[in-house]
């Protein structure tokens, strides 16, 4: 058996696939609660360089209040920027109110990114007010709101971000028709690719089986496109994957900027690097260090920078794990979502027993 690990992981080096290890860690690490709503569910959690923690409320149901809250150091949330933004109701534009939040993210100057896909209840984008807006939060200030008018359509939905401070690009994923859109934080012109290949779908074979059953929503299984992305410490390569297939892909950056290639072409340039598990989002550490969430599972999974992958620790807490952010002294918050829980995927039955929690773990 070592002998056969050891083959697998060479050539796992060799050819750029993921090897999956059998092992995990000796030492289960500790899972620290910091945040938790036992009325209405969130997805997004993003940690400041002095440790503001924001959490992201999309509008997916009528139980529903905020979209956006920075949690207080004493627990209490209060609603960020302020409860004006908060305020969007149907029949109003959304242009500059937040309409249905999916997620935030923290750069490494500490500026903070709000997504706001503006589709409420998974459906059509609200005129044109799917956007990413910036804040300065020396400022709590507004510094850039980007809008997408024009590179996507009313089906889409902006999903998850990252951010290249470099050369000043983040690259968003599209879960609701499948692409890659690339923004320019510096012109705010943006454009999508890859909406016509298969590492942007879930694999139309995988049966997506959670909790004892697949995953159904009227009646369908159900589909999520791509969703999870993160960017390598070197800038150099983007990952990403749909949630409901274990398949794991790359690409280069430079490849993305590259506006010469084909979308033949820029297709051409996609990596796969082999099956790890159904997951939602993805993050770096500093060291290089890829971490995924496996829901079926109920475990957070680390990839190394030699693509050799391993369970990190499993919990029954663990359910959904859905979106993560990395602090500066060493730890990963993770939100739990709950989505097979919600009535959506249980023929309109509420299946959740717990809150959703933030919690947060020392990485190793």
């Amino acid at each position: 058996m070592k002998k056969l690990l050891i083959c697998l992981m060479n050539f796992a080096m060799v050819t750029g696939m993921v090897a999956i290890a059998s092992t995990s860690y000796a030492q289960q690490p500790k899972l620290q609660q910091v945040y938790s709503d036992n009325t209405y569910q969130f997805t997004g959690v993003a940690i400041s360089a002095k440790n503001r923690l924001f959490v992201t409320y999309p509008r997916w149901s009528k139980t529903y209040k905020y979209a956006v809250v920075e949690v207080m150091p004493n627990g209490t949330a209060k609603p960020f920027p302020d409860a004006a933004t908060n305020s969007w109701q149907p029949g109003e534009d959304g242009m500059n109110k937040w309409v249905c939040v999916q997620t935030a993210y923290v750069d490494d100057q500490d500026y903070l990114y709000i997504v706001d896909p503006a589709a409420p209840m998974l459906a059509k984008v609200v005129g044109n007010s799917a956007k990413v807006v910036k804040f300065n939060l020396n400022t709590n200030k507004i510094e850039k709101v980007y809008r997408f008018t024009g590179t996507i359509d009313n089906s889409s939905y902006l999903n998850d971000i990252r951010v290249d401070t470099q050369k000043q690009m983040a690259y968003l994923t599209n879960s609701g028709t499948g692409g890659i859109v690339i923004l320019d934080l510096k012109t705010g012109k943006s454009r999508q690719v890859l909406q016509s290949h298969k590492s942007v779908r879930p694999d139309p074979n995988y049966k997506f089986v959670i909790d004892g059953k697949q995953l159904m929503k009227q009646g369908q299984p159900a589909v999520f496109n791509s969703d999870g992305i993160a960017l390598s410490p070197d800038r150099e390569w983007l990952y990403y994957k749909a949630i409901n297939d274990k398949k794991l892909y790359r690409i280069k950056t430079a490849s993305l900027l590259n506006e010469k290639l084909t979308p033949q072409q820029l297709g051409g340039e996609v990596k796969y690097l082999g099956e790890v598990a159904s997951t939602d989002a993805m993050i770096f550490d500093k060291k290089g260090n890829l971490y995924l969430g496996d829901m079926v599972n109920y475990r957070m999974i680390q990839i190394s920078p030699d693509l050799k992958a391993r369970t990190w620790f499993k919990s029954k807490s663990l359910i959904w794990p859905d979106t993560y952010s990395v602090s500066n002294d060493g730890h990963l918050y993770i939100t739990t979502s709950q989505i097979q829980k919600q009535p959506d995927f249980n023929n309109g039955v509420n299946k959740r027993t717990e809150p959703y929690r933030v919690f947060k773990v020392k990485l190793p």
